[in-house]
C-alpha cells in the first residue's frame, strides 16, 4: 500500500463499521482525506470523529443522487471510490423504488453512484473504483429472471453482480481509453457485524459464533485486499484482489479467482443494460 496518501480524496461507502471503518482508518493514518458515506451519521461521528461524513442510503436511488450532488458541490475531484457498503440475508424487503433490498443496496446503488461520480473520478489522480465482492460470488447464478427469494442465495447473487459490474466497468473503460481503473476486492472470511445481522438458520448462526473467533480474520486483515486494490501500484485494472490462503479465506492480498460468470461478456452486457434501465443512470463517457 502506498505510504503517503496526502492530498488524495477517497470515498468509502459503509464506512461506519466493519471493513469500511477499518479501511477508512488505514487510509486516514496515511494522510488521505476520506469521505465516509454512511446511513447512520451519528454513529460515524462517534467512531470516526474529525472526518467528513455524508449521509447516503445505497438502497434508495434518490438518496444516492442527493449524495452525488453534494459531492459535486464540495469536491473538484475524487481519486478513489470504494464501493463497500452492503446488507446480508435480511428477510425479503423492498427498496424505496421497489427492488429487492440486497440487489438494490449491494449492486444498484453502487452502479448508480459510480456513474454519477464518473466525472469527478476522471478528474482524479491515479483514479480507481474498487468494488467489493465476496468469495460467495462463485456460488451464485447471474441476476436475471425471476426466482423465489432466498436470503443467502440473493446475497450471493448480489455479490456476483458486484463482480460482473467491476469486470464490465473495466471492459468499457478500456474500450473508451479512459484513465480510470476498475479493480475488485473481497475480504475472505472476516469477522464483521454483517454476518450477525443476517437471517440464517440457527445452526449457521451458532457455527459462526463458534467458528469466527477460531477461523476468521480480524477486520483489519480483511480490509487489506480493499486497501491494496485502492492504493497499491501492483493492483491491475480488471483484477480481483483477495486473501492468498486456501480458498481465499484468509491471508495476504494477492490476485484472486473470478467465477466464469463474472467474466462472461454477455453477462456484463445484460447486467449493464438492466442496471441502466433500473437506475436511470448512464455513464455518458463510456
Amino acid at each position: 500500500m502506498t505510504a503517503d496518501l496526502s492530498d488524495r480524496t477517497f470515498v468509502v461507502t459503509g464506512a461506519s463499521s466493519g471493513l469500511g471503518l477499518a479501511t477508512t482508518r488505514a487510509l486516514a493514518a496515511r494522510g488521505a482525506h476520506v469521505v465516509l458515506a454512511v446511513r447512520d451519521e451519528e454513529k460515524a461521528r462517534r467512531v470516526a470523529p474529525g472526518h467528513e461524513i455524508e449521509h447516503v442510503d445505497l438502497a434508495d436511488l434518490d438518496s444516492v443522487r442527493d449524495f452525488a450532488a453534494r459531492l459535486h458541490d464540495r469536491h473538484p475531484r475524487i481519486d478513489v471510490l470504494i464501493n463497500n457498503a452492503g446488507v446480508m440475508a435480511p428477510p425479503r424487503t423492498l427498496s424505496p423504488q421497489g427492488h429487492e433490498l440486497q440487489f438494490a443496496t449491494n449492486h444498484l446503488g453502487h452502479f448508480a453512484l459510480t456513474g454519477l461520480l464518473l466525472d469527478l473520478l476522471l478528474a482524479g489522480r491515479d483514479p480507481r473504483v474498487v468494488t467489493v465482492t465476496s468469495v460467495n460470488h462463485r456460488q451464485a447464478k447471474p441476476p436475471f429472471g425471476e426466482r423465489a427469494y432466498s436470503p443467502m442465495g440473493d446475497y450471493n447473487t448480489s455479490k456476483l453482480a458486484n463482480a460482473i459490474f467491476g469486470v464490465e466497468l473495466h471492459r468499457r473503460l478500456t474500450a473508451a481509453g479512459l484513465p480510470l481503473s476498475s479493480v475488485l476486492a473481497h475480504p475472505g472470511y472476516t469477522v464483521t457485524n454483517l454476518q450477525f445481522s443476517a437471517t440464517t438458520p440457527m445452526w449457521r448462526f451458532l457455527l459462526g459464533r463458534i467458528g469466527n473467533p477460531l477461523l476468521a480474520q480480524p477486520v483489519e486483515s480483511g480490509a487489506r485486499p480493499l486497501l491494496f486494490a485502492a492504493t497499491d501500484p501492483a493492483a491491475q485494472p480488471g483484477q480481483l484482489i483477495a486473501p492468498d490462503g486456501p480458498g481465499e479465506l484468509r491471508g495476504r492480498p494477492a490476485p484472486g479467482k473470478l467465477a466464469p460468470a463474472a467474466t462472461d461478456p454477455e453477462n456484463g452486457r445484460r447486467l449493464w443494460e438492466l442496471s441502466e434501465k433500473t437506475t436511470g443512470v448512464r455513464f455518458d463517457a463510456l
